[in-house]
């Protein structure tokens, strides 16, 4: 009995002690989990109060009354805006918290839930414009503005890159498509200082008919060869091609390129001849066909094959196409495609798989590029001297434009001032860079007689209070006054006159100041005190203030920032940051 009980005793007394061990460890595994939880807490902390509350973002103070759980006293209440209408919102304590719904559109603001390092934050921002300070002083041989941004064919209303010209066809105010000066100089200002900025283009020459030829395959019945064309310029070697009337008998090209997407290639095609190139969606494996064709037509599209013509007088005469591959096909993508879908496929889902010959002619320096910005960049400045109206040195917009209720609509013809001053700018380029065409210095001095001619006259020259002269974007009647246009033409006349030689700058010198001390005197009118108004309306028609959008108001900004790289006086600089604080919710002080 007693060793039984030692036993039971000695049994129990190791329970106590297992029991005992365990229970510590469980308080120190407590221990360490909560020292490890306080440290993560200490730190989370410190973090949040250095980033948000004393870092670059400082922290809105926040009031919940006297309770120390806000959400104790949260309730759902009715806010009445301006005894118009009720919406709900939520009060805390002594806060009340309207939906931003409500607030982004009151009060045109804008903003977005995001993730940050992994925690949620919603970002508030008072404008969507963007200001683009100059890396330095203005050069009119170089970057135009802040342009190497652009990608002017890729706005939704460029209908396509027209294969004839070369340059875009615009569908701002007439869908069916038409000339645009200013959208086309645009386009070549764009490319001339993306050339600037970019690499170097890195190129891959598919064929030049002699040392760099591709293997084609060439169906029964079907001829390639190459031969010396002695009609053409430098007589070198171009491969020529004959073929049947049906796809099967096309000389066909087979490739798997990517990137490099820009087609390079002189062509020499007869009638129902067709150079066309394939492109494969890499990521869902579907083919689209664009076809290059003797044709007087901007662009057709039936399913994924997808027509440009080149134009029926290229007919037995050689012509040089520069075609961006990737812009092509977003321009032509089947008539069910969303404008959505086509904004979301990318330049490095697509490759070339295949380049066929279809009929009779030939080809010569077919080349694959990443880019080709000056080539596109002289086929806006040629565009330019082609269509120049030699009585008037102007370039006419070939569609009727009304700018707002009480104006008078602008007819077929009309000139204006942006558009002779980007075309200015942009020919001034020209004669820089093809060091001295005089070509381009001829147009772009002619471009200066509209400045000299009254608007009631079929100029661009307005007068305001009969004292200050202005260049009109829009010619109207009454005049508008509108400020980005303005500004566009008076750097088309700096321009000019800085590249131009100096026995021929002085008339591009003399509109230049008249427009300057037009500027000084009117800019301030454009000012609203909390941002800008986009023309006077409001004086010449005596009606409400024409408010500029962000990105106009954004403009602005980065005119004046520019000029006042040109021009010293404060009144340029000093207004160019207020109204840049404007896009960041400051104005002006009230009384």
């Amino acid at each position: 009995m007693t060793a039984l009980k030692n036993g039971v005793g000695a049994s129990a007394n190791d329970q106590k002690a297992r029991f005992f061990l365990v229970i510590m460890r469980l308080n120190l595994k407590f221990l360490l989990i909560s020292l490890c939880v306080t440290v993560a807490l200490i730190t989370f902390a410190l973090w949040a109060n250095c980033g948000v509350g004393h870092g670059f973002v400082p922290k809105w103070p926040q009031h919940h009354g006297d309770s120390d759980s806000p959400f104790e006293q949260t309730e759902e209440i009715d806010c009445i805006i301006n005894q118009e209408y009720a919406i709900g919102c939520r009060k805390e304590g002594d806060e009340v918290y309207l939906p931003f719904s409500f607030l982004q559109k009151y009060f045109d603001v804008y903003g977005s839930l995001n993730v940050v390092d992994g925690s949620r934050r919603f970002d508030w921002t008072h404008s969507y414009g963007k200001v683009n300070y100059p890396k330095g002083a203005y050069d009119p041989r170089g970057i135009f503005m802040y342009f190497e941004n652009y990608n002017v064919e890729m706005r939704d209303r460029v209908k396509c890159i027209s294969a004839i010209d070369g340059v875009p066809i615009s569908t701002q105010w007439e869908s069916q498509g038409y000339f645009y000066a200013t959208q086309i100089a645009q386009f070549g200002l764009s490319h001339y200082s993306k050339n600037l900025t970019e690499p170097e283009p890195r190129r891959k020459t598919v064929e030049d008919g002699e040392r760099e030829t591709a293997t084609w395959i060439v169906p029964k019945g079907s001829s390639m060869n190459r031969t010396i064309d002695r009609a053409r310029a430098g007589a070198g070697a171009v491969l020529s091609f004959s073929t049947g009337k049906s796809f099967d008998t096309a000389v066909v090209l087979p490739m798997d390129h990517v990137l490099d997407l820009v087609l390079s290639v002189d062509v020499l095609l007869k009638p129902n001849s067709t150079l066309c190139v394939t492109l494969q969606n890499r990521e869902t494996q579907k083919l689209y066909h664009v076809y290059y064709i003797l044709a007087d037509l901007l662009i057709g599209v039936q399913d994924e094959n997808i027509y440009y013509g080149i134009g029926l007088n290229c007919t037995g005469g050689w012509k040089h196409l520069t075609r961006d591959l990737f812009v092509d096909l977003q321009k032509g993508l089947p008539q069910y495609a969303s404008t959505d879908k086509r904004r979301k496929m990318r330049r490095t889902e697509l490759k070339v798989v295949e380049i066929s010959l279809l009929g009779n002619g030939s080809i010569d320096n077919l080349t694959l590029s990443t880019s080709e910005h000056i080539s596109h960049f002289y086929d806006a400045a040629e565009w330019l001297i082609r269509h120049q109206d030699p009585s008037t040195g102007g370039w006419p917009i070939p569609v009727r434009r009304k700018l707002g209720s009480g104006f008078g609509e602008l007819a077929r013809g009309w000139y204006s001032a942006m558009a002779q001053g980007h075309a200015i700018s942009l020919l001034a380029r020209a004669y820089y860079h093809s060091k001295g065409d005089k070509r381009y210095l001829r147009a772009a001095l002619d471009g200066l007689k509209l400045f000299r001619i009254p608007s009631y006259q079929g100029g661009v020259l307005a007068t305001f209070l009969g004292k200050y002269a202005w260049y009109e974007e829009y010619p109207t009647t009454p005049h508008s006054f509108v400020l980005n246009g303005f500004i566009y033409s008076l750097l088309g006349l700096y321009d000019l006159n800085s590249t131009a030689p100096a026995n021929q700058s002085n008339e591009a010198a003399v509109l230049f100041e008249q427009g300057m001390a037009s500027l000084k005197k009117m800019l301030l009118l454009y000012d609203t005190g909390s941002g800008t108004s986009y023309d006077l309306r409001h004086f010449t028609l005596g009606i409400a203030p024409n408010l500029a959008r962000w990105d106009y108001h954004a403009t602005h900004v980065n005119q004046l920032l520019l000029l006042a790289t040109i021009d010293p006086d404060p009144l340029i600089s000093q207004t160019a940051e207020r109204w840049k604080n404007y896009m960041v919710g400051k104005r002006a002080p009230h009384n």
